[in-house]
């Protein structure tokens, strides 16, 4: 899943759930569900995201929607084997970003 966001410090809700193409919502949801997530509040109560907190949904977006782990499945996944689940999932943006980098590539040709 490659996502566009600039680099920041915080994002809000909205420019998260734009990115994964959720609605915010779920990221809301998500936020209940798993404690990896952690997002800051401000004085208004909206929730901030920090870049860690964006790889955390990342690690949960790829579990739930594109492996298709229940909720409880995913939540046991990452406290069970967080290191390991990290570490598959940079292989894999790693391996679609060569992927995309060939297409591109091949289309030149």
């Amino acid at each position: 899943m490659d996502i566009n966001l600039p680099d920041k410090r915080y994002y809000k809700i909205g420019e998260v759930a734009t990115a994964f193409n959720v609605n915010a919502s779920l990221i809301r949801f998500w936020d209940k569900e798993f404690d990896v997530i952690k997002p800051k509040k401000n004085n208004k109560g909206n929730r901030m995201f920090t870049p860690d907190d964006i790889k955390n949904i990342q690690m949960i977006y790829h579990l739930v929607k594109e492996r298709g782990f229940t909720l409880d499945g995913a939540r046991k996944k990452l406290k069970s084997k967080p290191e390991e689940i990290k570490d598959n999932f940079d292989i894999i943006a790693r391996l679609e970003s060569i992927k995309g980098e060939l297409l591109k590539i091949k289309n030149q040709l």
